[in-house]
C-alpha cells in the first residue's frame, strides 16, 4: 500500500528573530507502507510529537549546538525535522518490533516516519496513563526536570528555589518536584493566568508575572529576602543576572535553557562574576542525555507521584499536521502552558 506522506520543513535558515509561519511549508512524498526483504527499517504512524524551543537553534545557519550532540544537529531547508514523540508501528523489518507496537523516540514533524538503524526509539509501558505523557512528564521534559533538579542542583530540604519560565514544560515540573522534596519555591511566568496556575494547582509557594516587574533584581529580593539557594534557569539574559545577584553562598544554577537568547543574540547574560567567585556559585549547563543514570529513579518516582495525585501533568496539545508552525512559534510568544505537543493522529 502506498500513501502520500505529508511533513513540515523550513524554507530557509531561521537566523533572524522569532520564527514566522512563512518560514515553514508542507511537503509531500510517496511512501510504501511495507518493508523490503532484508531491511531492518521500521515504518511508524506518528501520534504525538514534542514541540521544543531548542529546535530553533537547529534551524539556524550556525549554532554552537550543531556539533555537540546528535539530536541538536542542524536541520537543512527541505529536510524532515525530527523530534521526540510517540508513534504506532505500521510495518517492520526489525524482529524486535511488530505491527501495532507503540514506540517512543525520534520521529518527524510529519504523518509517518521511516525509522532507520541507529535511530533512537523503543517500545514502552504506558503505566495506564495517556500516551501523551510519554512525550512530556514521562519523557525528556520530565527527565530534564527531575535530573536537573536532583543531580545538578543537589537540593537540601528547606532550601529556597527560584524557577524561571515556571509554567513551561520543564519549569512546572521542577517546581513540583522541589515542593514535594521540601523546598520553598517561587516561580515566574508571563501572565496572570499562569501565575494563578503556579500558586494554585501546582502548589508553588509564590509566583510573579515578570512582565509586570521592571526591576527584576529588586523583585527577587522581595520574594527571597534571605537569598536564593537554587536557580533553575530556562530563560538566561536579565533573569540570570538578577538571580545571581540574589543568590546565597554556595548557590547552584542549573542552566536548562536560554530561550530569551534564541531569538535575540543581543540578550546575552552578563552575571556579576565577582558574585560568582566570592559567593562560590556553581553554574552548570546540562542536557537530558546527561541524566540517563537517574532514568529509572525518575520513572519510578514520577509514576508514584502521578498515581497518588501529588504531581500534576500540564499539557498543551494542538491537533493536526498544519498546527506545527503555529505551535512552534507560540513557544517564543509565551502562548503555551505546560508541555506543548502536536497530536498528529488518533491513537
Amino acid at each position: 500500500m502506498e500513501v502520500t506522506n505529508r511533513y513540515i520543513t523550513i524554507k530557509s535558515p531561521l537566523d533572524d528573530g522569532e520564527p514566522k509561519e512563512s518560514d515553514f511549508e508542507v511537503k509531500t512524498s510517496p511512501l510504501t507502507l511495507s518493508v523490503s526483504a532484508g531491511s531492518t527499517d521500521v515504518i511508524v504512524k506518528n501520534l504525538y510529537v514534542s514541540i521544543d524551543p531548542y529546535q530553533l537553534n537547529r534551524m539556524k545557519r550556525f549554532s554552537s549546538s550543531h556539533k555537540t550532540i546528535n539530536y541538536a544537529a542542524a536541520v537543512a531547508p527541505g529536510d524532515e525535522i525530527d523530534a521526540y514523540g510517540v508513534a504506532k508501528v505500521v510495518a517492520s523489518g526489525n524482529p524486535e518490533f511488530e505491527k501495532d507496537d507503540l514506540v517512543v523516540g525520534f520521529i518527524s514533524w510529519g504523518e509517518y516516519t521511516v525509522l532507520k538503524k541507529g535511530t533512537m526509539f523503543r517500545k514502552f509501558d504506558p503505566f495506564g496513563f495517556p500516551l501523551s505523557y510519554q512525550v512530556g512528564i514521562l519523557g525528556f521534559s520530565g527527565l530534564t526536570a527531575y535530573g536537573g533538579f536532583f543531580e545538578v542542583c543537589k537540593p537540601k530540604k528547606g532550601e529556597k528555589v527560584f524557577v524561571s519560565a515556571a509554567s513551561g514544560s520543564v519549569g512546572n515540573l521542577v517546581g513540583q518536584y522541589a515542593k514535594l522534596f521540601g523546598c520553598y519555591v517561587v516561580g515566574c511566568a508571563g501572565s496572570k493566568e499562569k501565575v494563578t496556575l503556579l500558586k494554585g494547582k501546582l502548589g508553588f509557594d509564590d509566583a510573579f508575572n515578570y512582565k509586570e516587574e521592571p526591576d527584576l533584581k529588586s523583585t527577587l529580593k522581595k520574594y527571597f529576602p534571605d537569598g536564593i539557594d537554587i536557580y533553575f534557569d530556562n530563560v538566561g539574559a536579565e533573569m540570570l543576572e538578577a538571580a545571581v545577584e540574589n543568590m546565597n553562598t554556595f548557590g547552584r544554577v542549573a542552566v536548562c535553557g536560554v530561550i530569551s537568547e534564541y531569538t535575540d543574540a543581543g540578550k546575552r547574560a552578563a552575571p556579576n562574576m565577582l558574585d560568582v567567585v566570592y559567593k562560590r556559585i556553581k553554574i552548570q549547563g546540562f542536557l537530558a542525555p546527561d541524566l540517563m543514570n537517574v532514568y529509572f529513579d525518575f520513572i519510578s518516582t514520577t509514576v508514584d507521584h502521578l498515581r497518588t495525585g501529588n504531581l500534576q501533568a500540564v499539557e498543551d496539545i494542538s491537533c493536526g499536521l498544519e498546527s506545527f508552525p503555529s505551535a512552534f512559534i507560540g513557544l517564543f510568544r509565551g502562548h503555551n502552558t505546560g508541555k506543548k505537543m502536536i497530536k498528529v493522529a488518533d491513537e
